[in-house]
């Protein structure tokens, strides 16, 4: 017969099992094991924005599409990522983000698998399309775990180093990746590789990511949503049509002036819905309005390096697809440098505004020495220093960012907090392709305009595209440096709230 006291017993042999289980599944091991999980989905996401562009000629010509199409095969993921990543980070929060982190793991992995075995160009942007809308699921609720999960000051910090690495770095990466596959593989290999990504994040996902105590779950902000998404969308594609048809073209001003007028429409409306998809006492608070914005003009700036000293590399320096990827690994070991020791180290000491508006004046020299590139310059003296000088001041300041972006945030809200860095990246890097693209366009038509075309005369026409966008992106620093020491406060971030576990 059980008595009251064998009753009691096993109630406290239960809580006491439990509480071991909460214990070790907040262990520190266990923490830094989760981090490793979400750092290669991170790494995952940001390789699949650069990883591509080098193979896309190589698809082009087996899958037979145009110069026209090709930038779909971009266009397609950015649109479906810049558009979706507030929905997907609400839903994190509604549903858990152990969840949404797994479905959005899947869901990537399938259509990365479709889009490396496409068989034309319409599979493919699909693919690209589908890997968009599950990234945006997956990119937000890696960064809400990680925000939940290390709260203690010290830990927190090294924490969101690593992750801001990963970030800054993977587009590097990235380009060296994707060279590589498709010089040695296939081009569809790029596409192929995300599986093992996949596979290793989802295997530590289902055995270290506890599922989170939800008490309450209030409906969707569906005005919200569907305006913010249109919004995005238009900003998004309205910046990549700028970018093929100009500034003045009709579709282009419509999409961009749309996209505003329903921005302020979804600010509107999430002061006079209870449960706003975007509470704006998140983007209001000083600390992480700064730290939107300090990745927003990250997205614009960053886009110079990659892009315009890929081409500068490959194009007048006779550069292979890999020798340029490992051309940016100087720059990849600063940024991780930065990254992992600032937060840790610096932060606590001069505050959130001076290391991040110091990372942008560093960056900003980085750019300006960049300008000095001609025909015949050399790696030593005119890239490799001011690559290290990009890696140092950037992933400083992102690692701060990224850890004041999602500071002082309740558990109920690190998802969409987190939603809004990835945002603020998207959008500011389309506004980067667009913008600078633009700029380099018309500096080589303005160089060639009393010359003669001669092989010579064209090429420094590049070299004046390349320098004029450099000198563009240094500004664009120099202007963020200036903003953050006005906005930011320079306090040290606090911790977010940690999130209650269950453990079965």
């Amino acid at each position: 017969m059980t008595t009251s006291i064998d009753l009691q017993k096993d109630r406290a042999t239960s809580s006491s099992r439990r509480d071991r289980g909460a214990n070790r599944r907040g262990s520190h091991a266990l923490r830094w094991w989760v981090l490793a999980v979400l750092g290669v989905a991170q790494l995952m996401v940001v390789l699949d924005a650069t990883v591509v562009n080098i193979a896309l000629p190589a698809a082009q010509h087996d899958l037979g599409f145009s110069n026209a199409d090709r930038q779909w095969v971009v266009t397609g993921y950015a649109l479906a990522f810049g558009s979706l990543l507030l929905l997907g980070g609400r839903l994190s929060d509604l549903f858990g983000r152990r969840t949404t982190f797994i479905v959005g793991l899947v869901g990537f992995a399938v259509a990365s698998a479709i889009g490396g075995a496409a068989n034309g160009f319409v599979m493919l942007v699909a693919a690209r399309v589908a890997q968009g809308a599950f990234g945006a699921l997956l990119a937000p609720a890696a960064l809400a775990l990680l925000t939940v999960t290390f709260t203690e000051a010290s830990e927190r910090a090294k924490a969101f180093g690593i992750f801001g690495a990963v970030a800054g770095t993977g587009g590097a990466l990235g380009l060296l990746l994707g060279g590589a596959l498709t010089e040695w593989a296939s081009w569809r290999w790029v596409m192929y590789v995300n599986l093992v990504f996949a596979a290793i994040a989802l295997i530590g996902a289902v055995a270290l990511l506890a599922k989170h105590v939800t008490t309450e779950r209030p409906k969707l902000d569906i005005p919200g949503t569907v305006t913010v998404t249109a919004a995005l969308f238009g900003i998004v594609y309205g910046f990549s049509h700028a970018e093929s048809h100009g500034w003045t073209n009709g579709l282009t001003l419509t999409f961009l002036i749309g996209g505003v007028v329903l921005l302020g429409v979804f600010a509107w409306l999430e002061t006079r819905v209870s449960n706003p998809l975007l509470p704006l006492r998140i983007v209001l608070d000083r600390t992480r309005g700064g730290s939107y914005l300090t990745i927003f003009v990250m997205g614009i700036g960053m886009f110079a390096i990659f892009l315009f000293l890929t081409y500068y590399m490959q194009l007048t320096l006779n550069y292979s697809p890999i020798m340029t990827g490992v051309a940016f690994l100087p720059m990849v070991a600063a940024m991780i440098a930065s990254s992992t020791t600032v937060p840790s180290l610096v932060l606590p000491r001069i505050g959130p505004k001076l290391v991040v508006s110091s990372g942008f004046l560093i960056a900003a020299v980085g750019m300006a020495w960049l300008t000095q590139i001609g025909l015949h310059t050399g790696y030593a003296s005119h890239i490799l220093p001011p690559l290290i000088l990009l890696g140092l001041g950037l992933g400083g300041a992102m690692s701060t960012a990224f850890q004041s972006a999602t500071a002082g945030v309740h558990h109920e809200d690190a998802g969409v907090a987190s939603a809004t860095i990835n945002t603020s990246q998207q959008v500011g890097g389309s506004i980067g392709t667009a913008l600078l693209s633009t700029i380099a366009a018309s500096a080589a038509s303005d160089y060639l305009t009393n010359r003669q075309p001669t092989p010579l005369n064209v090429a420094q026409s590049l070299i004046e595209s390349y320098t004029t966008s450099f000198w563009w992106a240094a500004g664009i620093f120099l202007a963020g440096a200036a903003v953050m020491l006005a906005l930011m406060p320079n306090t040290a971030p606090a911790p977010a709230e940690g999130e209650p576990v269950i453990v079965h």
